[in-house]
């Protein structure tokens, strides 16, 4: 990996590459963990390397049944609501390894953060994941949410799933939100950019091999080409504007540049940002690495753009 580390943020990514430990052999029929088990270990050991800032009060909630966990900071403005998508291979994901990220995001947008506990694969697979996000945005519009005070943000999994929400909203023809943010999406299931083999060995956090066992694992019987499972070849007309940030030493970074070709292509607004040297979803050091900080800045100008917009 090409790019140097403060000690405190290798430290950190080493912790985070450590609480992921028990993944790879549940996904093998190893280890003896059930599933519900790796993934409470992992939301607990992440949260512990990454905890939430001060000033962020985090609470159980649901929307329409689906739990979720409740982020508010100390200052919310005009009812500003982030709809937060965790990754985690639609596989391991944990509400509770996210109270870092979601925390410092709560605090930079000024917003109440939703984050659904969707269920996972294998015991839910394709496409229940997808419809537990969507019932947790409509969820939202029906408690009387306006949709312009509503941004979606996710990475990996989550960051895909925000382009198949707003998909899944304009085809319902229910209000859009004002923008999506895909973090490190994981937009294309088979795998066929060339930088799943050219990126493999670069990026600490996941490699072609993983993303394979994570697909059959979250797939089942679906195919990795259909659009709700990889949005790069889905119809994405109409869709809010959209932020795509990769990391240049990303696995899954040829994906990321042709989501953003889809998207512009089909005359959605969109910024596409390849951050050089950093790997998979680094914005989780946020408060840690000044590149993550950086990143959610970003992140937060442009949805609070997209807010003063639909004023």
């Amino acid at each position: 990996m090409n790019v140097n580390l403060t000690p405190q943020a290798a430290a950190l990514l080493e912790r985070w590459i450590q609480a992921a430990g028990g993944i790879a052999p549940a996904l093998a029929g190893e280890g003896g963990l059930s599933w519900a088990e790796v993934r409470d270990n992992y939301g607990k050991e992440l949260a512990a390397a990454l905890p939430a800032p001060h000033g962020v009060t985090f609470e159980r909630t649901e929307l329409d049944g689906v739990p979720a966990m409740l982020v508010v900071p100390e200052d919310v403005t005009d009812d500003r609501t982030l709809l937060y998508l965790h990754g985690g291979g639609y596989v391991h994901g944990a509400v509770e390894g996210y109270v870092g990220l979601t925390g410092h995001y709560a605090k930079r947008l000024r917003a109440r953060v939703l984050v659904p506990d969707y269920r996972q694969a294998p015991e839910h697979p394709f496409p229940t994941p997808i419809d537990d996000v969507f019932t947790a945005y409509r969820a939202l519009l029906a408690a009387g949410t306006a949709p312009e005070k509503i941004a979606i943000s996710g990475d990996s999994a989550g960051g895909a799933m925000v382009i198949t929400v707003m998909r899944k909203a304009r085809d319902a023809g229910l209000p859009l939100p004002v923008a999506g943010v895909s973090l490190s999406p994981w937009a294309d299931l088979t795998h066929s950019g060339s930088s799943v083999q050219s990126r493999t060995g670069l990026d600490p956090l996941t490699s072609g091999e993983f993303l394979e066992k994570l697909a059959r694992t979250f797939l089942g019987n679906a195919l990795p080409t259909d659009p709700d499972a990889s949005p790069v070849f889905a119809d994405v007309r109409g869709l809010a504007p959209t932020l795509i940030q990769m990391g240049e030493n990303e696995v899954m970074l040829s994906s990321g540049i042709t989501l953003a070709g889809r998207l512009a292509e089909q005359r959605v607004r969109t910024t596409l940002e390849v951050w050089p040297h950093m790997f998979h979803v680094w914005h989780l050091l946020a408060g840690h690495m000044a590149e993550a900080d950086e990143a959610l800045d970003n992140a937060v100008s442009f949805i609070t753009r997209e807010y003063e917009r639909a004023r």
